[in-house]
């Protein structure tokens, strides 16, 4: 089988709500003994820590250590890169707790992938950023704040740090023109 990896893409899979994480560790179950880690190369539950609170009150460990929760970000799906062919289609459809692959007809047909665009805030979220991820990002682009304490502000990039994954954004704060420090993770394009 011959396979060229400029052809991976992300796919949307999706399963049983309450049951991404048992689904996606099938799935790579089955890659690692089908010898397939060369055509399915990621599977992600998107998930993030949550404190637990009780009353509005961030709740401990016996330790001290605030408790905390994993909350799924898409309930019913998991994201997988993979090289599209038979196999790989095969091996991820027929997985056990996989009920579908967004954007296939049915009837034999091959899903179509996810676009970068699409994919990439559910990536950043989850801390996963790649070099291509840059080339759509250019000085004086608009943008918004997707986390931190400025979230939903919006803004110009004036900078941009590939080596430590930052990017600054000039921001109007209290009525001045303001530059903001930020991680490349913490951005959407606007």
């Amino acid at each position: 089988m011959e396979k060229n990896l400029a052809d991976k893409q992300w796919y949307i899979v999706t399963t049983y709500s309450m049951n991404e994480a048992k689904t996606a560790d099938n799935l790579k179950k089955r890659i690692e003994s089908m010898d397939m880690q060369d055509y399915i190369l990621q599977v992600i539950v998107a998930e993030q820590e949550e404190p637990v609170l009780k009353d509005g009150i961030q709740q401990m460990n016996k330790d001290g250590t605030p408790k905390v929760k994993m909350k799924n970000l898409y309930p019913g799906y998991i994201f997988v890169e993979m090289v599209m062919t038979d196999e790989s289609w095969y091996i991820v459809r027929n997985t056990p707790g996989v009920t579908g692959i967004a954007g296939s007809s049915g009837g034999g047909q091959k899903p179509s992938p996810v676009s970068r665009e699409e994919i990439e805030p559910v990536l950043k979220r989850m801390g996963i950023i790649d070099e291509s991820m840059y080339e759509r990002y250019n000085l004086g682009d608009r943008v918004k704040l997707i986390s931190g304490p400025l979230e939903g502000t919006e803004g110009e990039i004036t900078a941009i740090d590939r080596t430590n994954n930052k990017i600054t954004v000039e921001t109007l704060f209290f009525g001045r023109a303001t530059p903001v420090d930020c991680d490349f993770s913490e951005i959407e394009k606007i």
